[in-house]
């Protein structure tokens, strides 16, 4: 197949969706302590009742017509099958930007940012902000799995991303991306910092308190930075103690994980509801900061691809790659970050200056994990600021701004 870029449209057969309803019509329900909330996992009334929803009323049909108003191919680097859309903007000079997603997410969440940022002028903006779109799925996840072969980790999606890109003919573009979507673009960035005119993430690996801050560390800082190290650590505490658990099984035995959750519909979805309801910026349930019918669509990509291990493969991968514990490459590449308050780690400026080029850094006071589906205004504004900074266009960046 070479370098052949080939059309693609989503429609699964009527089959596999008669296959889902009979499946989620004998759900084997389990039992429940009372009064817990989400204390031990998804609630049973509220899967219950989420489940109704997804067998009776959710139309994948309509949410697969919405996708496919977007231009989308796929294309075989190093071995795996890529897909991804590809949205030209209607300005000329509109900056190349490849988004990528993260898990358990995937390219359906950018449905909220995509046509503003691809054609701002549509949407009363300014047309010199526009972008021409590149959203890949990321080799093993959805679209784009499952992958063949073993060592799919984030350094060689990084590289497969690159040649994308090459194959598209941008020479100079910028990256986005949050969760694996972030390592993934600051790996770009660091490897192709000729081709990569700047990083925008809304989620920064290795940037927070990973041991506990000594007071010699504590009071070189300033005030406010001494305050959001002592929170950094705290989180990650918190994390380790009771958000882990799902990295370390997905890190060790992804395999015995697929057979359940390509198995049950509901499975799946409760496996992947539970983070969007702890990493949001959401009160009761994941609906407080996502649409129903959007997290749905996010789940049913996984459940129609058969999914659910090969994406989690990636985790396994880092935690055996040879630089798995090691500080994180310098990178010169500039880079903005947008910290929102409700993801999973508090970074911290002293230590993401130590290894990457910030130029931009910018903290808001909701949101989370999820900044495409949960703030979309917020984080079209972020990117739009940071790539109208001097020398973006030409591929240099005035590096006198900290702010």
């Amino acid at each position: 197949m070479g370098d052949e870029l080939r059309p693609y449209r989503i429609d699964f057969p009527q089959a596999d969706l008669n296959d889902l309803h009979a499946r989620l019509d004998r759900t084997r329900w389990p039992d429940e302590l009372p009064d817990v909330g989400w204390a031990y996992g998804v609630p049973l009334g509220y899967l219950r009742e989420l489940v109704a929803y997804w067998r009776h009323e959710y139309d994948w049909r309509a949410a697969e017509a919405e996708l496919n108003q977007w231009p989308q191919f796929t294309t075989t680097i190093d071995g795996a099958t890529v897909h991804f859309a590809h949205l030209r903007s209607p300005e000329p000079d509109a900056i190349p930007l490849l988004m990528t997603h993260g898990w358990p997410g995937s390219f359906a969440e950018f449905t909220r940012v995509a046509a503003r940022l691809t054609d701002p002028r549509a949407h009363g903006g300014d047309p010199a902000d526009a972008f021409h779109l590149v959203l890949p799925s990321i080799p093993g996840f959805t679209l784009s799995g499952p992958t063949r072969e073993t060592g799919w980790e984030y350094h060689r999606v990084a590289a497969a991303f690159a040649e994308l890109m090459a194959r598209l003919g941008y020479e100079r573009y910028g990256v986005q991306g949050g969760d694996w979507g972030a390592a993934i673009s600051r790996e770009l960035g660091r490897i192709h910092p000729d081709n990569v005119v700047g990083v925008h993430l809304n989620l920064l690996p290795a940037s927070s308190a990973t041991a506990e801050p000594t007071p010699d560390e504590l009071a070189a800082l300033e005030p406010a930075e001494r305050e959001r190290t002592l929170a950094s650590w705290q989180r990650q505490q918190a994390w380790l103690k009771e958000k882990q658990g799902y990295a370390d099984l997905q890190s060790t035995r992804p395999q015995t994980l697929a057979y359940a959750l390509t198995d049950s519909p509901v499975g799946q979805l409760a496996w992947i509801i539970e983070k969007f309801k702890e990493w949001t910026d959401s009160r009761d349930r994941p609906e407080d900061a996502i649409g129903r019918d959007h997290l749905l669509t996010n789940v049913m990509l996984y459940w129609l691809t058969g999914t659910a291990g090969s994406s989690a493969r990636i985790y396994y991968e880092r935690a055996h790659a040879p630089y798995w514990g090691n500080p994180p490459a310098p990178s010169i590449t500039p880079t903005a970050l947008a910290v929102f308050p409700r993801d999973n780690f508090i970074p911290l400026r002293h230590i993401a200056d130590r290894t990457n080029n910030i130029v931009q850094w910018t903290e808001y006071d909701r949101g989370g994990h999820f900044a495409a589906m949960e703030q979309p205004d917020l984080l079209i504004a972020d990117i739009r600021t940071f790539f109208r900074l001097p020398g973006m266009r030409a591929g240099r960046v005035a590096l006198d701004s900290e702010d």
